[in-house]
């Protein structure tokens, strides 16, 4: 920890307009590199579904610039930068490396990370970093995860631990050819390589021209600046806090037959405003688990930030400074922490790292109204399915590529309700939603229904987004559709009187109209005339549902994010039907059904 008066003054002696506009101008260089491989990319997963990410590190490893970065990707890019600058004494101007191994520092094997070292008038300023997850690599099944894996071996993915893909700004074809051989769609992967490096140029080639605008000496005192700053307003957000211990526990669903309890999770909070600091204590959970479920550290770090970002005043910079704040202890060999190899890690980014986050977030509303929130619909389901076979549109080419439709409820907040496109806890919002009908250029997939679920948000003060339905089957040929699952189980949980969100549901309908259901972990074969379907989850309501307002509930109703039973039975407000179809408030019997509602 740092004195105030010390951040105070190294901040204070800086040009705050100067520093404005350096730190935007920095996540600009950010977004342009994201712009460059979202526009470039060749797999959906990362054109359509922008599940990606790109960052900025000072070359002493500390995360300096994360822009609109997803949280899960690039809270600890650093620690791959740390590795990069470990394994390679000799870093030169002109260097790319590749770097997907969660045991230096990655997320999950399927996040392909590209290093490119900045260099100004020879000295290492600055790395550049994008993360990209790939539609294929390698694994034993078509599909970048491998909840049923074993260990790594089983898992059976390309592993790059930092990796020197480029010197001099020339590729190394051995790298590029041992992808070829062994990956599925070796076209599409090629151009999301160069997609990825593309990228990390991009921000070498915008840093270099602001080192040369404003000098080095002027970039690097900005710099420890930058961070004193970031530091500071984290100060002033947990100084905001009560004082506090909490505990929260979670569970990630049962995968038959190897994990028939699922998995329980546990996070310990002690909030201590008066030293401006939370430590964050998850060594209390179970050893590593024989399937692909494990937390790698990086998105052990990465998730549980993110639950606690998510309580703080959305203003605080997310870097090496505010972190500076913020004390995790992790256990070596437990399923959220420091995995022992050869452990699998292919699902780390979701999943359970879905669960941390929700169990973190949540626990913050032990501080009572106003604080913390709901957890959010954490379904790995039919929307986020990969699929893959052969296209006879294009010569009986193989195709795979992972969807990315899925909605999964946003969790209600203390003073907002869910977010529709919430996606998933780990990006909440961050990344893209597939559109339907390029999925079906793309790929000869047919989509029969998309549709919200009314009813299906846990209701509240503040009400949990509602829940979406998919039903999508092969248009031509035989199609594979690996779903990971979870939230059919343990559906996310509301606070402080909020109800839970629906739970998830997967089947498979045959073409003579038999619908099964399917569980975590399903791997199937369609054939033409079948389908797949299935519900993700509703977000988890805040607060009392007796307290909503009235007229949001009427709205509700009216827009069909909610139904007319459900606002008697759990809202207790009353509606009539207007002579224009619409629903009317009935105040006065809307306040006799609370008043007999309330406990007595």
């Amino acid at each position: 920890m740092r004195d105030d008066s010390m951040q105070a003054a190294r901040f204070g002696a800086f040009d705050p307009v100067l520093a404005a506009i350096l730190a935007n101008r920095l996540d600009a260089i950010v977004r342009e590199m994201s712009n460059t491989l979202l526009r470039a990319a060749r797999s959906a997963v990362i054109n359509s579904g922008r599940d990606f990410s790109c960052a900025i590190c000072t070359a002493d490893n500390r995360l300096l610039a994360t822009a609109e970065g997803l949280p899960v990707h690039i809270f600890g890019s650093h620690l791959q930068t740390k590795a990069m600058c470990e394994l390679h004494p000799d870093l030169a101007e002109g260097d790319c490396f590749l770097h997907n191994d969660v045991y230096l520092g990655n997320t999950h094997l399927a996040d392909h990370m590209f290093l490119a070292p900045v260099f100004v008038d020879g000295e290492h300023l600055f790395t550049a970093c994008t993360k990209a997850h790939q539609a294929d690599i390698g694994n034993s099944i078509p599909t970048t995860y491998h909840p049923g894996a074993r260990d790594v071996y089983e898992e059976g993915s390309l592993v790059f631990p930092c990796v020197r893909v480029q010197r001099d700004y020339r590729t190394i074809e051995d790298i590029v050819r041992m992808c070829r051989a062994r990956i599925r769609v070796p076209e599409q992967w090629h151009g999301d390589f160069l997609a990825g490096i593309g990228s990390v140029r991009i921000g070498e080639r915008r840093l270099r021209e602001l080192a040369a605008k404003h000098g080095v000496a002027t970039l690097k005192s900005f710099v420890e600046a930058w961070f004193d700053y970031s530091e500071a307003r984290m100060v002033q957000a947990i100084r905001k806090l009560p004082k506090a211990r909490l505990v929260n526990t979670g569970r990630h669903d049962p995968l038959p037959p190897i994990l028939p309890d699922g998995i329980p999770l546990k996070v310990e909070i002690a909030i201590d405003p008066e030293a401006a600091a939370i430590e964050l204590d998850l060594r209390d959970n179970i050893d590593c688990v024989d399937c692909g479920l494990n937390e790698s550290e990086a998105c052990t770090i990465n998730n549980v930030l993110t639950g606690v970002f998510n309580c703080l005043d959305p203003d605080v910079p997310h870097n090496a400074g505010s972190f500076r704040r913020l004390k995790l202890r992790l256990r070596e060999n437990a399923v959220v922490g420091i995995p022992r190899f050869p452990h699998s890690c292919s699902v780390a980014t979701t999943n359970v790292g879905d669960r941390l986050v929700n169990a973190t977030q949540a626990a913050f509303a032990q501080l009572g109204e106003g604080w913390g929130l709901a957890e959010g619909g954490s379904s790995m389901g039919v929307g986020y399915a990969v699929v893959s076979g052969r296209d006879r549109r294009q010569g009986g080419r193989l195709f795979i590529n992972q969807l990315v439709v899925s909605s999964n409820g946003g969790p209600a907040g203390p003073v907002a309700d869910g977010w529709v496109t919430y996606g998933l806890p780990v990006v909440a919002g961050a990344m893209y939603r597939d559109s339907i009908e390029l999925d079906e250029i793309k790929h000869p997939i047919l989509f029969r229904e998309f549709r919200l679920l009314p009813g299906s948000g846990g209701a509240g003060r503040w009400r949990g987004a509602p829940a979406a339905h998919y039903v999508y089957g092969p248009l031509h040929d035989p199609m594979t559709v690996v779903i990971l699952g979870d939230g059919m189980v343990n559906p996310p949980k509301g606070v402080l009187g909020g109800e839970d969100g629906a739970r998830a549901v997967f089947y498979r309908l045959a073409s003579d109209g038999t619908r099964t259901a399917l569980g975590n972990g399903t791997r199937l074969e369609l054939r033409p005339g079948e389908w797949v379907g299935g519900s993700d989850n509703g977000g988890g309501g805040y607060g009392n549902p007796l307290s909503r307002p009235p007229e949001r509930v009427l709205h509700d109703v009216n827009e069909r994010w909610e139904t007319a039973n459900r606002a008697s039975a759990v809202y207790g407000v009353v509606l009539r039907r207007a002579s224009d179809g619409a629903y009317a408030l009935d105040l006065a019997a809307t306040e006799r059904a609370r008043r007999a509602a309330e406990p007595r």
